[in-house]
């Protein structure tokens, strides 16, 4: 399958600007990154949907200019209809090896990814067939190897706003269809829909199949996060942020190394780790609670933001610096579902390159801030 007529994608401005420090765009462009929380459909670029709209006959209200519109996402429905007007235009195997082949090479491996779990959403693509759909993301996603270097597993995920029954039926066909690419399965969509209990059977039967469980707790209170772990038998948790407000939850989290995967921009935007006003303070008492964590950027394009960006914005708001970004690419190499010896690979990679990163000077008060140009 070829790549070489595909475009690199454009991915709309940064929505979270910050200041203008040359020495801090040297060490987050430079670190190694690992990915284990970024979503395949909302690493779609504006004009890939275009294209693939037109494709398939699919009218479409916006252009590449407004088709993202992130301010809106505080509104989680909001942000679910968009995500599902662009998995509607990923339908047959081309498609799919396109976007995959973007996601992990400009959206990736140009940002110093190395590694990514892929979360794939089935349920997004409606009429779509399982099998179809793996075709198409594994070629892109061997080709990607073959180009850049940069490595992948999927992690598919379950629509929370369907029923127990349906998330069964899916976890079968991916027993049934089982490949070496498949590392586990999610749960993603609105939290207030579909609280976790509802899908123990399913995640108990993907444990039975040796899967890798994780689950998304972006909104729900920190109970949900004991179910998580005690009940569906997650070894990590997507987001997380409202486990800090339970400090015998957070105590056992700790002393379980229970690893949460945080998207600083995106959770930012949705209001999910604090009142959106840019402090990441949420973030910052994960850390300082000596939570294992995880740093990515979740549905980059859809909320104005790359895998740089987030640890940019860490660097500005928290005053983070090379050894504390390191860090949470440490963390992620350790609690990915690679085996151990292509841990060991991947744990040398990053390693030598974070060896090699300059590091930025501690950040000062007296710091004139320049925002950045809108790109």
């Amino acid at each position: 399958m070829t790549t070489a007529h595909r475009p690199p994608p454009g991915y709309p401005p940064h929505s979270r600007t910050v200041p203008h420090d040359p020495a801090v765009d040297a060490m987050v462009a430079a670190l190694p990154k690992v990915s284990l929380h970024c979503h395949l459909i909302g690493t779609v670029a504006p004009q890939t949907v275009l294209d693939l709209a037109a494709k398939h006959g699919v009218p479409l209200e916006r252009g590449a200019d407004d088709l993202y519109d992130s301010e809106s996402y505080a509104d989680l429905g909001e942000f679910l209809r968009v995500l599902d007007v662009v998995g509607s235009v990923i339908r047959d195997v081309d498609d799919f090896h396109r976007v995959t082949y973007e996601s992990l090479t400009a959206g990736g491996a140009d940002h110093g990814v190395l590694y990514r779990e892929i979360q794939l959403s089935p349920p997004g693509h409606p009429g779509v067939p399982y099998r179809r759909i793996l075709e198409g993301v594994v070629a892109g996603l061997r080709d990607a190897r073959t180009d850049t270097g940069i490595d992948a597993r999927l992690v598919v995920g379950i629509n929370r706003e369907r029923s127990g029954a349906e998330a069964v039926e899916l976890v079968e066909q991916v027993i049934e269809h089982r490949i070496d690419e498949v590392a586990g399965i999610g749960l993603d969509y609105a939290e207030v829909n579909g609280p976790p209990g509802r899908f123990v059977e399913a995640f108990r039967l993907a444990g039975r199949a040796g899967l890798g469980r994780t689950a998304h707790s972006e909104s729900g209170p920190p109970a949900h996060v004991r179910t998580l772990l005690d009940e569906l038998g997650c070894s990590r948790v997507d987001h997380g942020y409202h486990v800090v407000d339970d400090p015998e939850l957070t105590a056992r989290c700790v002393a379980e190394r229970i690893p949460f995967t945080c998207t600083p921009v995106s959770s930012d935007v949705g209001r999910y780790s604090g009142s959106g006003d840019g402090t990441h303070a949420r973030i910052g008492q994960m850390v300082d609670a000596g939570l294992c964590v995880t740093i990515d950027s979740d549905d980059p394009p859809m909320f104005g933001t790359d895998p740089t960006h987030d640890l940019r914005v860490l660097a500005h708001a928290l005053g983070y610096r090379r050894d504390q970004l390191a860090a949470f690419t440490a963390d992620a190499v350790e609690v990915c579902w690679l085996d151990e010896t292509d841990k060991a690979a991947l744990r040398r990679r990053t390693r030598a390159l974070v060896t090699a990163t300059p590091d930025a000077p501690p950040p000062t008060s007296t710091t004139d801030p320049i925002e950045e140009p809108l790109r």
